[in-house]
């Protein structure tokens, strides 16, 4: 066995034991996501630097600086304050950038932009509703929600114009990565600023989706490399 893979099984263990622990209306368990939520991303990062397949991928470095930022973001918001979760809403949205700055340059020659441009009707109907509850209850946070949502959509949008030229699989991975990032941070928004007392579940469905969505983007980067079918 590989050390990636020993790696993402131990980030496979490491999300399912942060998730159940995020469920929880018990703040001791709360408290012990400090010693798991900030091994999330070194540990997926250091699986896709290991893992032989990203070697030649062009969305490896990429993908490697958003989760760097997923780090820092993931370490602001076990704070509870609005400057935590503005400070790590900002980091997540640097985070985007590099995705997004990875993915546009491996876009196809002839693009179509009728599904980001879907993907941007998503966001036009989904986010202002976040973005006026988050108004609502701390003012200072709808520019930086609004500016995260668009670049969080950004990423989804670009992940549709990817070269045909990667494979498939890898394609497919990325997509579907980015789809369940937007479906995490839309249970996030209706779990901060849409509901007033959210199940304590909520949040234990925020954290699955979005370990799933970070697995996804580094597993998309892996397979997006030239001998990813052969190793």
């Amino acid at each position: 066995m590989s050390i990636s893979t020993v790696l993402k099984l131990a980030y496979a263990g490491l999300a399912t034991v942060d998730t159940a622990l995020s469920a929880s209306a018990k703040p001791s368990r709360h408290h012990a996501r400090r010693f798991t939520k900030p091994l999330l991303m070194p540990v997926l990062a250091a699986s896709l630097a290991t893992d032989p397949r990203a070697k030649t991928s062009p969305l490896r470095t990429s993908t490697l600086a958003g989760q760097a930022a997923g780090w820092a973001g993931d370490v602001a918001l076990l704070g509870d304050e609005p400057r935590h979760f503005a400070l790590g809403a900002s980091c997540f949205a640097t985070g985007h950038a590099a995705y997004v700055s990875g993915l546009l340059r491996q876009r196809g020659p002839e693009v179509s932009l009728a599904r980001p441009a879907a993907v941007g009707a998503l966001w036009a109907v989904g986010a202002p509703r976040t973005v006026l509850g988050a108004y609502r209850t701390a003012p200072a946070l709808a520019p930086v929600l609004a500016g995260y949502s668009a670049m969080l959509s950004g990423t989804a949008a670009a992940a549709t114009l990817l070269d045909p030229a990667i494979p498939a699989d890898a394609r497919r991975a990325t997509l579907a990565g980015a789809g369940l990032f937007l479906l995490s941070d839309s249970i996030l928004g209706l779990r901060k600023f849409g509901l007033s007392e959210p199940p304590a579940w909520l949040e234990g469905a925020v954290m699955a989706t979005y370990t799933g969505a970070q697995f996804l983007i580094a597993e998309g980067a892996a397979r997006a490399g030239l001998d990813s079918h052969t190793v």
